[in-house]
């Protein structure tokens, strides 16, 4: 009896099929989940409803009325999907310990023992399935993946939706991965695609014909072997993927907020929700980027930004000592707004992007031997107080004067890799 060691839960058009859920009249209807009720924005989620006429995240939302002329828009509503992502949980839970939390819409479950056998393994999917269904609504459906890694049942949670169950065993591979694409696995985008393309691999046959040491030629590095033995259905613990490489924020500045003194206080704001979710997450960042989107005359663009507006984008990057305070971050801030372009034509900033890179998990925090330790103490402890206090009583309860001007702006909103609670 093949066996199978993970199991991954993927919810189906989660964003959409929340609102299904709650507004019982959308229901088996095409739907598309927008950030605004403007036509110059993009769905982040749309009903499968609607995915059958060709929309899908991403699509502009002018171009989805086009291809679904009855398509009904709703305006998303983060802190809703986040008490459902908690509920999902918790019915997954009911069945089977969640042993990593990938996303707002995404799960995985390291099966134990008697869990691990194949028929076993699809019973307990079933009955997840179930759960899902009974606990936190009927229109809220999961494709199951099997596999002996986390990463191909991640690709198996793939392959069948909606509502789907796929198992990949490892009597089966690599050889059961031939109907897939390059862009089918998960780390595949459009950038590494053209890649492989420049060194002969199309298919998916062709890249299961390279060796270990082309694996890590075309990816550049380790993580190229690591995939060569995962998709031979090889299972190890990787301390390296246990922790998130960035955090960040950015934000479309709505009008009043396209000035310099307006975006430059969005920028604290987005760095103050990047700092406590670093906080939170125990991690230390060794690298700040800070990257604006500035509306442009047509003659000088650069580019075209999805909304239509003619851009000029510039970003810029600073190293740091590794540190996890506002403090210490708003200092690196203002060295980076300092190199932004100036110019009659940069007056007009429309986009802000804050990231925090190279994270270090606490266990492998070292103590810098060019800053005083008691300083970097003594601002850790100012951090985890307003923490504190901002749990408590609101992210917005104590915060740096900088971005007082931007207080009301810049909402919650969900990166799919990350669940905020609730700020």
């Amino acid at each position: 009896m093949p066996r199978v060691r993970w199991l991954f839960v993927d919810l189906n058009s989660y964003f959409a099929s929340v609102e299904q859920q709650e507004q019982p009249h959308l229901r088996n209807r095409p739907i598309g989940v927008v950030p605004a009720m403007v036509d110059t924005t993009c769905c982040i989620a749309a009903s499968y409803e609607a995915k059958a006429y060709g929309v899908k995240t991403g699509t502009q939302v002018a171009e989805a009325k086009r291809l679904c002329p009855d398509i009904i828009l709703v305006e998303a509503h983060h802190e809703m999907y986040v008490a459902y992502h908690l509920r999902v949980v918790k019915a997954v839970e009911s069945c089977i310990p969640v042993s990593a939390v990938r996303s707002i819409d995404e799960m995985a479950c390291e099966l134990i023992g008697r869990e691990q056998p194949l028929l076993t393994a699809m019973d307990l999917a079933r009955r997840i399935k179930v759960a899902i269904r009974e606990k936190v609504g009927s229109t809220i459906r999961c494709s199951i993946g099997l596999a002996p890694n986390r990463y191909l049942a991640k690709i198996a949670s793939d392959m069948e939706k909606p509502d789907g169950l796929m198992a990949l065993t490892r009597d089966l591979l690599p050889h059961a991965l031939n109907r897939l694409t390059l862009r089918d696995l998960v780390g595949v985008g459009s950038r590494m695609e053209r890649r492989l393309n420049s060194q002969g691999v199309r298919s998916m046959a062709d890249l299961l014909a390279l060796t270990p040491e082309q694996f890590h030629q075309a990816w550049g590095g380790v993580q190229g072997e690591r995939l060569w033995h995962w998709l031979r259905g090889e299972d190890f613990h990787d301390a390296e993927l246990e922790h998130p490489k960035s955090v960040g924020h950015q934000h479309v500045l709505p009008p009043e907020f396209r000035t310099i003194p307006g975006s430059y206080a969005i920028a604290h704001k987005l760095l103050h929700k990047a700092a406590m979710r670093l906080r939170m997450q125990k991690l230390w960042a060794a690298r700040m980027e800070l990257a604006l989107r500035f509306a442009v005359p047509k003659e000088v663009a650069r580019g075209k930004h999805y909304s239509g507006i003619p851009e000029q984008s510039w970003k810029e990057q600073l190293r740091l000592v590794e540190c996890q305070d506002s403090q210490t971050l708003i200092e690196g801030l203002q060295k980076l707004w300092s190199m932004r372009p100036t110019g009659a034509i940069y007056e007009k900033p429309f986009l802000v992007s804050v990231t925090l890179q190279e994270l270090v998990p606490d266990s492998l925090h070292t103590l810098s031997l060019f800053s005083g330790t008691e300083e970097e103490v003594e601002r850790s402890q100012l951090a985890a107080t307003m923490d504190q206090l901002n749990h408590k009583y609101g992210t917005e309860t104590l915060y740096f004067a900088s971005m007082h001007l931007a207080r009301a702006a810049a909402p919650t909103r969900i990166a799919f890799q990350s669940i905020p609670k609730l700020f």
